[in-house]
C-alpha cells in the first residue's frame, strides 16, 4: 500500500514537471527567441545605420571643408557678398565637432577607425592652412593666403581618404545587411522550429491528457465494477454485517442482517438498540461497541442470546471492529453476526455423548478387569487340571509296562498329545490377549535384521530343505522390537511350513511406499497357497485353511499378526492361489525414526 502510494506521487511529480516544460516550451521559449531575434535585428540595424552614418559624415565634413576653401577664394577674388569670413569661422567650429562623432560611429570597426583617424589628421592641416589663408587675408597678404590654400589643397588630400573612408563603410554597409538579412532569415527559421515544438509539444500534452483522462474513466468504471461487486458479495454473504456510524447508527446492512432483524436493506441511521425489537438492546454490548469506536478495541467472539423477528431464540456470536473511512474523519463501525445455536445443541449433545461414552469407558474397564481375572484363572485354574491329566497319563503308562497292550499304549498317548495341545492352545490365547493389551515400546527397529533373526529361526525348524531366499533391503521404522518380531517369524514361519511340499521353495520379501506414504512389505511364497474365497478366514482365532495333518499349527499366528499390525496403525491382507503360492502384505507407518537416543519406552 505504502509502495503504491509513494508510486502514484512520483507519477504526480512527473506528469506536473512534464508539464510545467510543455508550459515552457509553449510560452517562455517563443518569447525568448523572438526577445532575442529583436534584439539581434535592432542591433544589426544600428550597424546599419552607423555604416551609413560614416558616409554622411565623411561627406559632410569634406563639403564643409571645400566650402570654407571656396569662401576665401571668393574673398581673394575680392567678393565679399558670399560672407566667406563666416563660412571658414563656421566650418572651424563644426568640423572637430563632425570628427569626434566621426570617430564615435567608427569605433566599432577598426580598420574604418583608422582611415577616420587619418581622415581627422589631414583635415585638421587642411583646416589649419585655411585658417592660416584667412589670417593672411586679414593682413593683405593676398599672395601668402593663395599660397595657403594651395599647400592645403596640395598637401591634405581629405577627398582620396574620405573616398577610401567612403569606400570601406559602403563594403561595411553591404556586408551588414547581408548579416541582418541572415539575422532576418535565422529568426525566421527558429520561429519556424519553435512553432513545430509548440505543436508537438501541444500534441504530446493532449495526447497525454486523453490517455489521462482514458485512465481516470477506466479507474472510475473498474471502481464502480468493484464497488458493484462488493455490494454482490456483502449481500451474497449469508453472515448478517452491518455498517454502523460513530453513534451506533446503520449505514448499511446486507440481505442476511435485513432477514434476520427486519430492518430495510435501503434503511438508514437507524439506532442499532431500535432495531430487532430490542434485541441489540444490551447495555454491555453497546458499550462494548463504543469502545472499539473511542479505542479502537476489536470485539472478538461475544455471546449473545437474541429472539429474532421470526420468534426464534438464538445463541448469537459477535465481532466487530472499527474502520476508518477515506473521505470523512469519523470512524465506522463493522459489525458481523455468526449463528452459533446449533453448533451450541451440537456442543451439549457432545457433551451428553461423553458423558455417555465415561460409563462405556467404565463398562469397558470393567470388561478388561474380567478378561484379566479370565486370563489369570485360564492361566492357574486350566493349566493344572491338564498338568495332571497328563502327568497321571504318563505315570498309567509306567505303570502298565510291558503288560499294556498296543490299543492301551494308543489310548494314552492321544491323552497326552491332547493334553498338551490344550496346553499349547492356552499359551496361545495367552499371548493373543497381552498382544492387545500390553504398552508399545516405540523404538527405531531395524526390519532387516528382524528378517534375518526369524529366517535364521525358520531354517532350523526346516533343517535339510532346500529354500532360495530373496529379500529386498528393508527401511528403520518406529514400533515395538518385541511385537515385529513376532509378527514376522510368523510370517516367515509360515511361508517356510507351506512350502514343505516343494523340492526347492522360493520365498521373497519385498517393500515399497504405498500412495498414503506408508511401508508396505510384502513375503511371498511358492507354497500351497489358498482358494481367496476364505481369506476372510485367514486371520481368524483358530481358523484354518488346511488340515492339521497336512501342515501343523493352531491358526492362532496370523491372528497375532493382524493385532499386532492394527495396533501399529497399520493393515494387514493376504492374495493366494491353491497350489500357486501366497503373498502376505502388511503396512507400517513411514515416519522417519530420529536418532535411537531420542526414544523413550512408553
Amino acid at each position: 500500500m505504502i509502495r503504491g502510494r509513494v508510486r502514484q506521487v512520483a507519477a504526480l511529480r512527473w506528469r506536473t514537471g512534464g508539464l510545467l516544460f510543455a508550459v515552457v516550451v509553449i510560452v517562455a521559449l517563443p518569447y525568448m527567441i523572438t526577445r532575442g531575434g529583436s534584439q539581434q535585428s535592432l542591433a544589426a540595424g544600428e550597424l546599419v545605420t552607423r555604416s551609413a552614418e560614416v558616409q554622411t559624415l565623411v561627406y559632410r565634413i569634406a563639403d564643409l571643408t571645400h566650402d570654407s576653401e571656396s569662401a576665401i577664394q571668393y574673398l581673394l577674388a575680392d567678393d565679399p557678398a558670399r560672407q566667406g569670413e563666416a563660412i571658414v569661422t563656421g566650418t572651424e567650429r563644426l568640423v572637430p565637432q563632425l570628427l569626434d562623432q566621426l570617430q564615435h560611429v567608427a569605433a566599432d570597426d577598426p580598420a574604418q577607425q583608422h582611415l577616420v583617424e587619418q581622415f581627422s589628421a589631414m583635415e585638421n592641416g587642411r583646416l589649419a592652412l585655411l585658417h592660416q589663408a584667412m589670417q593672411r587675408y586679414k593682413q593683405n597678404d593676398l599672395a601668402g593666403a593663395r599660397q595657403a590654400l594651395r599647400d592645403a589643397g596640395g598637401l591634405f588630400r581629405i577627398d582620396d581618404i574620405a573616398d577610401k573612408i567612403a569606400t570601406h563603410a559602403e563594403q561595411q554597409l553591404e556586408l551588414r545587411r547581408e548579416g541582418a538579412r541572415k539575422q532576418s532569415d535565422d529568426n525566421r527559421a527558429v520561429l519556424a522550429l519553435t512553432a513545430i515544438a509548440q505543436l508537438l509539444m501541444l500534441t504530446i500534452v493532449v495526447v497525454v491528457s486523453e490517455r489521462q483522462i482514458g485512465k481516470r474513466l477506466r479507474a472510475e468504471v473498474g471502481e464502480r465494477q468493484a464497488v458493484q461487486r462488493s455490494q454482490m458479495i456483502l449481500q451474497a454473504v449469508r453472515e448478517p454485517i452491518a455498517l454502523l456510524d460513530n453513534h451506533l447508527r446503520t449505514l448499511l446492512v446486507n440481505a442476511a442482517f435485513s432477514e434476520l432483524y427486519g430492518v430495510s436493506e435501503d434503511s438508514r441511521a437507524e439506532y442499532l438498540d431500535d432495531i430487532g425489537q430490542g434485541a441489540w438492546a444490551d447495555e454491555v454490548l453497546q458499550q462494548r461497541l463504543r469502545d472499539v469506536l473511542l479505542r479502537d478495541r476489536e470485539l472478538w467472539d461475544y455471546e449473545l442470546n437474541q429472539r429474532t423477528m421470526d420468534g426464534v431464540e438464538r445463541h448469537v456470536v459477535i465481532n466487530a471492529r472499527r474502520l476508518q473511512q477515506q473521505d470523512s474523519e469519523n470512524p465506522v463501525l463493522l459489525l458481523t453476526v455468526s449463528d452459533v445455536t446449533a453448533r451450541a445443541l451440537v456442543e451439549q449433545q457432545v457433551k451428553e455423548l461423553n458423558h455417555q461414552l465415561e460409563g462405556k469407558v467404565s463398562q469397558i474397564s470393567d470388561v478388561n478387569r474380567e478378561l484379566e481375572a479370565f486370563s489369570y484363572s485360564v492361566s492357574h485354574d486350566l493349566r493344572a487340571p491338564l498338568r495332571h491329566i497328563s502327568a497321571f497319563a504318563q505315570k498309567l503308562e509306567a505303570y502298565l509296562g510291558t503288560e499294556a497292550d498296543t490299543t492301551t499304549r494308543h489310548y494314552l498317548g492321544v491323552i497326552r498329545d491332547a493334553s498338551q495341545r490344550m496346553a499349547q492352545l492356552i499359551e496361545d490365547l495367552l499371548v493373543f490377549s497381552r498382544l492387545g493389551r500390553g504398552a508399545l515400546r516405540l523404538q527405531a527397529v531395524d526390519m532387516r535384521s528382524l528378517v534375518e533373526d526369524a529366517r535364521t529361526v525358520a531354517e532350523t525348524e526346516a533343517a535339510g530343505r532346500q529354500i532360495v531366499w530373496q529379500i529386498e533391503p528393508l527401511p528403520v521404522v518406529v514400533g515395538d522390537e518385541n511385537m515385529l518380531r513376532t509378527v514376522w517369524q510368523n510370517l516367515i514361519g509360515n511361508a517356510v511350513k507351506y512350502t514343505g511340499q516343494r523340492e526347492t521353495a522360493h520365498i521373497d520379501v519385498s517393500v515399497r511406499h504405498d500412495d498414503a506414504g506408508d511401508y508396505e512389505f510384502t513375503i511371498a511364497d511358492d507354497g500351497a497357497g489358498f482358494d481367496m474365497r476364505y481369506v476372510d478366514k485367514l486371520f481368524g482365532v483358530f481358523q484354518r485353511l488346511h488340515k492339521a495333518s497336512e501342515f501343523p499349527g493352531n491358526g492362532i499366528g496370523l491372528a497375532n499378526v493382524q493385532r499386532i499390525v492394527m495396533r501399529h496403525g497399520g493393515r494387514v491382507w493376504a492374495e493366494g492361489e491353491p497350489g500357486r503360492g501366497a503373498r502376505f502384505h502388511f503396512t507400517i507407518s513411514g515416519v522417519e525414526p530420529p536418532s535411537s537416543s531420542g526414544w523413550l519406552s512408553l
